[in-house]
């Protein structure tokens, strides 16, 4: 399975999950040069995962209120 595949498949709080584990690591320290540069990019990766969950959310959120606001105004003007 692609790594592309994999991240489709993540839930926000698995990725967001993942991500802390993933900071942690590279906070503690104690890697190879390249297997730091492997946990940043896949950091990078979950980082988009979770702002894609995020902007999806605030878009049906926005979405939700603009259809309050228009039902709201109908039936000020049905008054």
């Amino acid at each position: 399975m692609s790594s592309r595949t994999e991240e489709a498949d993540l839930s926000y709080e698995q990725a967001r999950d993942e991500l802390i584990e993933t900071v942690r690591r590279l906070e503690a320290g104690g890697t190879s040069l390249e297997e730091s540069l492997a946990l940043w990019e896949r950091g990078e990766e979950l980082a988009k995962v979770c702002r894609r969950w995020l902007e999806g959310a605030r878009a049906r959120l926005d979405a939700a209120l603009a259809e309050e606001e228009a039902e709201e105004e109908e039936a000020e003007e049905g008054e």
